[in-house]
């Protein structure tokens, strides 16, 4: 099997990068990523020897083309994708060509070439947001797509793409929708890994509006054995939505990343909050269990527990981060190779 992995130099793409090649090491894993600035090669290196990497945006028709041609995969599994809604309000027009004519053109690759799966990994953001006042409401997959911020919006006219080039050309399209990841090699711009990184360096953690905003938090790794049940047993055409059951205000997350750390709490400063910003995220992961049997392993209480000691134990690796030494690292270690 040869299972192309767009964006696998990034958080949740190198994890599942991580997941499948310990988990199928049959398989001939691709990895392609144009490591922007949240795109780090070293979080590949536990596995480099097991992969093939090649640097390439998947806006780029003639390489993507070239790396079907070459790789000739069976399973095409994107990730690559501009995340971050503040640069996205910032700068909408690269989330534009990324999120949505990169998927295009992977899409067209698959067309041309031929493969069993086209995954799009989206996320719950497609839906907009939900009442603080109504825990009884969460996002089911037939919930309108109901955009907040230019990230959102490029991230749902990738998913009306897909279901279009399924419709249109027959395409084996799956489509999962995810709600806010949190785990090991974790960009320090998020919330989880900045709070975390703050706090050990006795810096203020800022933190939007009153921090009531609440997310359902998913371990990386639960969210990595969803997308693999679904792409080899999930039904073609499909949107499974894939949710924690962990919801949390941002103000209980913080709080809880300086009482693990033994941090004041007094380290936490309110700022002017996010345009647009969504109150609440909680996904209804229904249909994802009763069809293919998948439910989240990892409660909150643990996952965050082994978050933070990842990031207490690898503190090289963001501190390359923070200092900006890691976008020397590929053409230090790879260029030449």
């Amino acid at each position: 099997m040869n299972l192309l992995i767009t964006g696998g130099a990034g958080f949740i793409g190198g994890n599942f990068v991580h997941y499948m090649v310990n988990k199928y090491p049959e398989y001939n894993i691709i990895v392609l990523d144009k490591l922007t600035y949240a795109g780090n090669i070293e979080t590949l290196e536990p596995v480099i020897d097991k992969i093939t990497f090649v640097r390439a945006d998947i806006a780029d028709r003639d390489a993507v083309y070239q790396i079907f041609e070459c790789e000739k995969p069976d399973i095409v599994v994107n990730f690559a994708a501009e995340s971050h809604v503040d640069r996205s309000i910032e700068n909408p027009e690269i989330f534009l060509v990324t999120n949505i004519l990169g998927t295009q053109v992977l899409m067209d690759a698959c067309r041309k070439y031929g493969i069993k799966r086209y995954h799009q990994v989206s996320t719950d953001e497609v839906y907009g947001d939900l009442p603080l006042d109504r825990p009884d409401l969460f996002f089911t997959e037939e919930t309108p797509i109901h955009t907040s911020s230019p990230y959102s919006a490029s991230k749902a006219s990738a998913d009306l793409l897909a279901q279009a080039y399924h419709r249109t050309y027959g395409l084996p399209v799956t489509i999962s929708r995810c709600s806010n990841n949190y785990g090991p090699y974790h960009f320090p711009e998020k919330l989880i890994p900045l709070m975390i990184a703050n706090a050990l360096n006795d810096k203020l953690l800022p933190v939007y509006g009153k921090g009531l905003n609440v997310r359902d938090w998913l371990y990386v790794e639960d969210h990595c054995k969803a997308i693999d049940i679904i792409i080899h047993r999930g039904r073609v055409g499909e949107v499974y939505n894939i949710g924690g059951h962990n919801e949390k205000s941002n103000i209980d997350i913080v709080k809880i990343i300086l009482k693990l750390l033994g941090k004041p709490e007094s380290l936490i400063t309110y700022v002017a909050d996010r345009k647009g910003h969504d109150m609440r995220y909680a996904i209804d992961p229904t249909k994802i269990h009763n069809e293919l049997g998948w439910l989240p392993e990892t409660k909150f209480e643990d996952g965050i527990v082994k978050t933070v000691n990842w990031y207490l134990e690898n503190k090289p690796w963001w501190e390359k981060i923070i200092s900006g030494e890691y976008m020397d690292y590929y053409a230090k270690m790879y260029e030449n190779r």
